[in-house]
C-alpha cells in the first residue's frame, strides 16, 4: 500500500518566516455565539517582540469580539498551499486615532514596510484619524503550523 506524504511541522524559526514573509491573514475572532468569525487581515509581524499587529476602524465587528473576549488567531498561507501557520493569543485593541502622530497613529505608520511609506505622512496621518483607525495587537501566545512535502 502506498502513502502519500504527511504533514512536517515546522520549527518555531520556520513559522516566524512564514508569518514574516506574507502581508495577509486570515483573522479568527469568537463571535458572542461561539462562533469564529473569520476575515482577511494586512498584517504586520514583530519577531523580536512576537506581535502581530492590525489596521482597522474603531466600528468593526472585530474589535468588538476581542473586546469581549480577547482569544483570537490568525492564520497565514504560506507559499503553497500545503503550508501554513497560525498564531495565537490574547488580543488587544488600542485606543482609537485622535490626533495626527499620536501614538496610535505613529504605531499605525510603522507598520508600512519602509518601501511602501506614503510620500506625505502628515495627509496619511490625517486620514487615520479621520478613519478612527485603531490598531489590534496579538501577542503570541502559541505559535503552530506545517508543511507537506511534495514532489511533484
Amino acid at each position: 500500500m502506498t502513502h502519500g506524504p504527511t504533514p512536517r511541522t515546522l520549527s518555531d524559526e520556520a513559522l516566524s518566516d512564514l508569518l514574516g514573509g506574507q502581508q495577509f491573514g486570515t483573522l479568527a475572532t469568537v463571535k458572542r455565539s461561539g462562533h469564529p468569525h473569520l476575515t482577511t487581515m494586512l498584517y504586520s509581524w514583530d519577531p523580536e517582540a512576537r506581535v502581530v499587529r492590525l489596521s482597522t476602524t474603531a466600528d468593526r465587528i472585530k474589535v468588538a469580539h476581542i473586546r469581549r473576549n480577547p482569544r483570537a488567531a490568525l492564520h497565514v498561507q504560506g507559499g503553497d498551499v500545503w503550508s501554513f501557520a497560525v498564531a495565537e493569543g490574547a488580543a488587544e485593541v488600542s485606543g482609537t486615532t485622535t490626533a495626527p502622530g499620536d501614538a496610535v497613529g505613529r504605531e499605525l505608520l510603522a507598520m508600512i514596510p519602509e518601501a511602501a511609506r506614503p510620500e506625505d505622512e502628515g495627509a496619511f496621518l490625517e486620514q487615520l484619524v479621520a478613519e478612527r483607525r485603531v490598531v489590534i495587537r496579538l501577542p503570541v501566545d502559541r505559535l503552530y503550523g506545517t508543511a507537506l512535502d511534495v514532489n511533484g
